[in-house]
């Protein structure tokens, strides 16, 4: 009798997933996972909950991996395969990424204390160094800010100019002096889709120390607003040290789900925070079959 699957539900900072369990890829090979089921383990009331799905499972069994990692295949022996809650696809979500590591460590996959140094890990934004911090945290290195362009977003009655930053996935962060607290983004940002082709997440970010203290909101492509978003945070560090004409520094960014430290070099950029895991069990027959 084939056991029924195994389930985590975690956050980083309030960016709450749903964890597959799945290492050799035999639970939810193949088809199993589409959008549909996504979406109902995504929705809130009738499902688990989630802004996203995080699967655990070796490279060897992703599909599309080997082109996403390209010569990095053979260095990640585990793959993030990441979906957002509408079922699309993710590239790359750096609270994402830290619970999933986290939640390695949790299932015995991975031995924390070999991962001070950092786990390579694939991703479909390519591979991604994590690590376990002596707070009990973790970091990862996100890779450079990669600028392409200046754009704006239509939202609550109001425009919002902003850097377009890919962090492996794209991001319009916008600085601006309107209190986030005070906007309602309920709404679908407007963009330009000839500079977002695929969509965007955006930043509303409040400058609150220039070049050292942000508080931001985001939109998430495929999600709507969330409690958190890493990349976003690594966008808007970005932006708020080019504001002041920096391309180095550390960054503190509070968001609705908590805090988030991002360091930025010339050559990468590094998040750091929480992760944890809030339960485990299994999806029912009756749910699964529903």
């Amino acid at each position: 009798m084939t056991s029924p699957p195994r389930v985590l539900v975690g956050h980083g900072t309030e960016n709450d997933f749903v964890v597959l369990p799945d290492p050799e890829g035999d639970v939810w090979a193949g088809d199993r996972l589409d959008a549909a089921m996504v979406q109902r383990l995504c929705e809130r009331r009738a499902g688990l909950g989630g802004d996203g799905v995080l699967r655990l499972v070796r490279s060897v069994h992703v599909p599309d991996a080997a082109d996403a990692l390209g010569d990095d295949l053979g260095r990640c022996e585990w793959f993030m395969d990441h979906r957002n809650a509408d079922g699309s696809y993710a590239e790359m979500c750096g609270n994402g990424i830290r619970l999933f590591l986290h939640a390695l460590v949790a299932e015995g996959l991975v031995d924390r204390q070999t991962c001070t140094d950092g786990l390579l890990v694939g991703t479909r934004g390519g591979a991604r160094r994590v690590g376990a911090g002596a707070d009990g945290g973790y970091w990862v290195d996100m890779g450079p800010a990669r600028p392409f362009g200046e754009g704006s977003a239509e939202l609550d009655g109001r425009t919002f100019d902003g850097v377009a930053v890919s962090m492996g996935n794209p991001h319009l962060a916008c600085l601006t002096d309107v209190p986030v607290e005070q906007l309602d983004l309920t709404g679908t940002p407007a963009f330009d889709p000839a500079l977002f082709p695929e969509g965007v997440n955006v930043e509303i970010v409040n400058v609150l120390e220039a070049g050292a203290h942000v508080r931001l909101r985001v939109s998430e492509r495929g999600v709507g607003e969330t409690r958190s978003c890493g990349t976003g945070a690594c966008a808007a560090a970005y932006a708020a040290l080019r504001a002041e004409g920096a391309t180095e520094g550390t960054v503190v960014v509070d968001v609705p789900g908590g805090r988030l430290s991002v360091r930025v070099t010339s050559a990468t950029t590094v998040l750091s925070g929480p992760a944890v895991l809030v339960s485990a069990g299994v999806l029912c027959p009756e749910w699964l079959q529903g």
